[in-house]
Parts: C-alpha cells; sequence; structure tokens
C-alpha cells in the first residue's frame, strides 16, 4: 500500500464489531492457513491489540514477524486485530457477550467497496427501522453526553435540558435561548460556564443577568470585569451593589466605575481601595489629590505620587524615595535632570523601562536610539512619537517569525485615516502589521499592505480587514488555513472567492483542490473524485460536503487519517444502519452522536438515556 494509505486499526475493530462489515466475515476458528496468508513471503504483518500499548497504543499499528509453523498466540482475550502488510487479508478475535468473535477476510479493500455499496442502497423503510430501535442497550451512553450538544440538528429545548446532564457544549454554543437558560441556571457551575470561555457569545443584558444572580461576590465581582472586558456597560445600580459587597476593593478595580463613586472610595478605609482610586487621577478633584498625596499609607502615598507625576515632573528627591521605581521610570515625566541622568545610567534595565516612556523628552529619545543594547533601541523604534524618517534611522532588532502583538497606540488610530496611510508605509514591519489589524481602512492602504513584503501584514488583513481584496486572500489562502483566534480565515472572508475555484479541481497544489467544491457549479460527481484524492485535506473537505454519496461516506470511514474518518462520521449522507452502530461504538459515539442526520425524536431518547447513566455515576 502506498505511504499513508495504511488501514487504521479503528477501521478493523469496528468491522470485528459488525459495523459496516462486508458479508461473511465471521468464522468459528483461525487455522494456520489464514495465518500464512497475512503474512505473506516475508513472514510479516501488523497488529494491535485491544486497550494495551505495544508500540503506542491500540489505535496504532506495530509490526511483527510470523516464525510460521502454527498459530501464533494471539487470543481473543483481550483481542487482536492484524493486518497483512499489502492491506489484503485482516484476521481478528474480539470478546462478545457469546464468546469470542473471530473475522478472517481476504481481498479487504474489494469487500469493503461491496459492503459501502450495498449500505448506501439502504431504503426509507430500513432507515425507518434503524432509528425506531434507536438508542436500544447502549454500551458508551457517556459519550452521548459528552457529544450530542454539538449536533446543529438539536434543537434549542434538548439543549436546554442538556444543561442538567453535561455543560462542555456551551463553550461553543451561540444560540440565544440556550445561554438565556444558562444564564439563569440554578447551578452556579452551569452558569459560569458561559462566560469561562476565550470568546463568550453572551449578550450584553446576559452578562447583567449573570453578574446579577452570582452568589459569591468575589465571583460576581470577576465576572463584572469580564463583562467589562467585553465592552459591556454596567448599569449604576449594579456598580452600587458590588461596591456595598465585601470585595469592594476588588469592584473599585472596574474600569467602567461611575465617576460619582470616586470621593467615597478615596476616602476609604482600606488603603486597597484608596491606591486604586489613584488610577482615576484626572477624574479626582484637587482637594482629593492633595488628601491622596498626603495620605498616611506608603502604598497610597506611593499610588498617588505616580500618578501625580504623569504630568508634573518629578524631581530625583521624589524619585529617591520610590520603593520600587520602575513604573516611574515607565510611565512619570521626569525632572530634566534626572532624566538626563536616567537615560545614561550603566544598568540596562533602568534604559530599558524608560525607552518606552511616553514622557521622555525628544532628546533622551535620541540618546536611547543610539543605545548599544539592541532590546533598547527596538524599543525606541516602537515609540508613537517619532516621524518614519527617525524610526528608519533606529537599529532595530526585529525577527519577522516571532508572534506579534498589535501596538495599542496604533490600534488607538485605526480611525483615523491620515494615520492610516502614514503608518501603513512605516519601515517597521510591527506598525505595518498593526494597521493590517483594523476591520476597515481606506482603500488605497488596502492596497499599499495587500502586496506588503511581510507576508503577516498579508495575513493580518485578511484575518481582519473588511476590505482585504479577493486576490490577495485567495494567495494568503496557500499557505495559511486559519489560527486559534481566526479559525477560518481566509476562506471565510466575505471577499474570499466563490466563483472559478472549479479550475482548481486538478491543481498540483491539495490547498487549492479543497477550493473546488466550494464553487457554485461543482457537482456530486466533483465531490466524489474528490473523496478519493491522494491527500488526505482534500478527501476531508469531501466528506464534510452534503453532496457526499452515502457509499463514499461508509468507504470514508475507513480512511487512514483521523480527521478524515471523523468528518466522515458527522456527515447526513451516512446510511442509518451505519450511523446507529458507530453510536454503539466507544471509539465512535462521541462523533457520531453529532450526526445532524439523526433525528430529533431519537436525539431526545438518546439525551434520556445518557442522563440516566450520568446520573447513576453521581
Amino acid at each position: 500500500m502506498r505511504p499513508g494509505s495504511l488501514f487504521p486499526p479503528e477501521a478493523d475493530w469496528r468491522i470485528t464489531r459488525g459495523i459496516a462489515a462486508p458479508d461473511g466475515a465471521v468464522r468459528e476458528a483461525l487455522d494456520a492457513e489464514w495465518w500464512r496468508r497475512l503474512a505473506g513471503a516475508d513472514g510479516e504483518f501488523l497488529v494491535a491489540v485491544l486497550g494495551h500499548r505495544i508500540g503506542g497504543n491500540d489505535s496504532w499499528w506495530t509490526r511483527v514477524r510470523y516464525a510460521g509453523g502454527g498459530v501464533p498466540g494471539l487470543t481473543g482475550d483481550p483481542g487482536f486485530v492484524a493486518l497483512s502488510l499489502d492491506g489484503q487479508v485482516l484476521l481478528a478475535e474480539v470478546p462478545g457477550a457469546d464468546g469470542p468473535r473471530v473475522t478472517a477476510l481476504d481481498r479487504l479493500p474489494e469487500r469493503l467497496e461491496e459492503a459501502a455499496a450495498a449500505a448506501g442502497r439502504e431504503t426509507e423503510v430500513e432507515r425507518a427501522e434503524v432509528w425506531s430501535a434507536v438508542p436500544g442497550q447502549p454500551t458508551w451512553p457517556l459519550h452521548w453526553a459528552e457529544g450530542i450538544g454539538s449536533n446543529p440538528a438539536a434543537p434549542d429545548e434538548l439543549l436546554i435540558r442538556l444543561l442538567d446532564v453535561e455543560v462542555g457544549f456551551l463553550h461553543g454554543c451561540d444560540r440565544p435561548a440556550v445561554l438565556d437558560a444558562a444564564v439563569a441556571h440554578p447551578d452556579p457551575r452551569v452558569r459560569s460556564r458561559p462566560a469561562d470561555t476565550f470568546r463568550p457569545k453572551l449578550t450584553s443584558d446576559q452578562w447583567v443577568r449573570l453578574v446579577r444572580a452570582e452568589p459569591s461576590p468575589s465571583r460576581r465581582v470577576l465576572w463584572a470585569e469580564h463583562a467589562c472586558a467585553w465592552g459591556v456597560e454596567l448599569p449604576g445600580d449594579l456598580y452600587d451593589d458590588l461596591l456595598a459587597g465585601p470585595s469592594r476593593a476588588q469592584a473599585a478595580e472596574l474600569p467602567g466605575l461611575p465617576a460619582h463613586h470616586l470621593p467615597s472610595l478615596a476616602a476609604d478605609a482600606d488603603p486597597r481601595v484608596r491606591a486604586t482610586v489613584c488610577a482615576r487621577w484626572e477624574d479626582l478633584a484637587a482637594p482629593l489629590r492633595a488628601r491622596l498625596l498626603a495620605d498616611t499609607d506608603d502604598t497610597v502615598r506611593t499610588a498617588a505620587l505616580l500618578a501625580h507625576h504623569t504630568s508634573v515632573p518629578m524631581p530625583r528627591e521624589v524619585f529617591a524615595t520610590l520603593p520600587e521605581p520602575r513604573r516611574a521610570l515607565e510611565q512619570c515625566r521626569l525632572s530634566p535632570e534626572l532624566e538626563a541622568e536616567l537615560v545614561r545610567d550603566g544598568d540596562p534595565k533602568v534604559r530599558r523601562a524608560l525607552a518606552a516612556n511616553p514622557a521622555l523628552s525628544a532628546h533622551s529619545v535620541a540618546v536611547l536610539a543610539e543605545d548599544p543594547h539592541d532590546d533598547i533601541r527596538s524599543a525606541v523604534a516602537l515609540r508613537p512619537d517619532l516621524n518614519e524618517e527617525q524610526r528608519a534611522a533606529v537599529r532595530y532588532d526585529f525577527d519577522p517569525t516571532s508572534m506579534s502583538r498589535t501596538l495599542s497606540w496604533v490600534e488607538g488610530l485605526h480611525g483615523d485615516a491620515d494615520a492610516m496611510r502614514r503608518l501603513a508605509v512605516s519601515s517597521h514591519p510591527l506598525i505595518r502589521r498593526s494597521v493590517a489589524r483594523a476591520r476597515h481602512l481606506p482603500p488605497d492602504v488596502v492596497e499599499r499592505l495587500a502586496q506588503d513584503e511581510d507576508r503577516t501584514v498579508r495575513l493580518f488583513l485578511a484575518e481582519s480587514c473588511d476590505e482585504a481584496p479577493a486576490e490577495m486572500l485567495l494567495e494568503v489562502w496557500r499557505w495559511w488555513d486559519g489560527s486559534f483566534t481566526h479559525p477560518d480565515r481566509p476562506r471565510s472572508h466575505p471577499n474570499f472567492p466563490r466563483t472559478g475555484l472549479l479550475r482548481y479541481a486538478g491543481d498540483p497544489d491539495g490547498r487549492m483542490r479543497r477550493l473546488a467544491l466550494d464553487d457554485p457549479e461543482s457537482t456530486p460527481a466533483d465531490v466524489a473524485r474528490l473523496a478519493r484524492d491522494p491527500e488526505a485535506e482534500v478527501r476531508r473537505r469531501a466528506a464534510e460536503d452534503t453532496r457526499l454519496s452515502p457509499v463514499d461516506a461508509v468507504r470514508l470511514l475507513n480512511d487512514p487519517a483521523a480527521h478524515v474518518r471523523g468528518t466522515a462520521m458527522r456527515n447526513p449522507r451516512l446510511p442509518a444502519r451505519v450511523l446507529a452502530g458507530l453510536l454503539h461504538d466507544r471509539d465512535t459515539a462521541c462523533e457520531a452522536v453529532t450526526n445532524p442526520a439523526i433525528l430529533v425524536p431519537v436525539l431526545h431518547r438518546i439525551l434520556a438515556t445518557a442522563a440516566a447513566a450520568v446520573a447513576a455515576r453521581r
């Protein structure tokens, strides 16, 4: 068999259990003749042992040598599957309710094609009979509980019932009714799950209700912090409630705190609260500032001094009293004498902190731009107060392969068209990358960035900018398949080309062949052809297509690539009898239950069975 086309043990285990198995696969015993046919002239074959690690686990093959002369010392306890090196002969013995189940097959690929064709001829009557018998006597109902929430055909009412059984599906759930039920659920673990995700789908109203319903004061403030981070504007009475609780110090840090609370917080008995208020220095009246600057608590007084000297130059005598000078170096306005001394300090940590200080004078910036340390010059090169001529003159160090972060000062200018034009031609790739992260950009800026020599600039434009051009999106697709934060870009971009893609059906690059089925003029014949493509990713694209034939859906269940098999399990064209078998197999139950072809009444019965299993386990 060609590299990468090896028949997977997972498919062997299914066949031995009778799922999508060829006819005539069960025997009473395995004689020496079968073992000789398995081993072939080289005397070698592949084996996997159920639940055991020999060279891996029971999902991996181990190559072994057959010495001949009889039957090898393999038995049905715990169970094994064996495959000839050419993929033609399959032998297996697995335990069953009525004793060991023995399987012996030759001409395996041919027989599997015949079995797939037979399964694909399933009638409506046969399908109805299959679904009427599900769930039957399930072996793995706990796997159903884990997977059923990801079935796109599951109605809201079923998912709301599922909240009492399993809540993992809430990580990706975006259904308003289900999220409403989750944030109103009596179990705090259920209520918190939709918020405790990478990209919460909660609306502002749902966030507010989640905060109000949380009984734990500290968790209530935590959810309020998360809500604010996602741009939620909390109502005034909720701030009143949070500040009145035992987590008042944490609540005082909320960024949207109304200014009328500041006077009382500045006079709070808790020094942590008073120190927090200093972050809102510009919103404080002069008497409150004076009181904080004279506070008896060292932490409060230091916080007030740092806030005060963001606009008022800090003299050397004040700087010398600070217990930790780093924040002053990074953010405070320094007296000319102190600044001149610090930019030439012998400690590079001092100069490194100063390099990003927004209040630094032009002269000091120029001094640091010539610093002997690469990282200090590199920090200077990213300052917003440099013009592009000055920036280009700095000998900065930049690794184009390193992970990029969007510069906050560039992000703050995303709505300024003139600033974007100026920065789009910056000599620094990180600045151009930060420009490319804007959702909207002027046409000339888009055109410039779409041709940028730094391909990460083009990638960020494809991921973030609504005006990214189709030609560039197609070019990015050739080498990028989506990130964790933008999983479907560039292919899901509104400007990504949808027509004319059939011309790539015969492209030598498998990535381009994957696009052919997105063309509205593609046909089921195109799907069938790409389902036999030599590259797994192309087969996976065919496996997700709803025009896939039932025969090909069954055939792809035996694909060498696990992600192709998993995609085929979710294809609604799978015959009901095969899908029902997958629902009852330990290796596939969790994935199979996500198949949208499962009828809604059947899903309800499956959930009831899974719920009973979960309840029995608790």
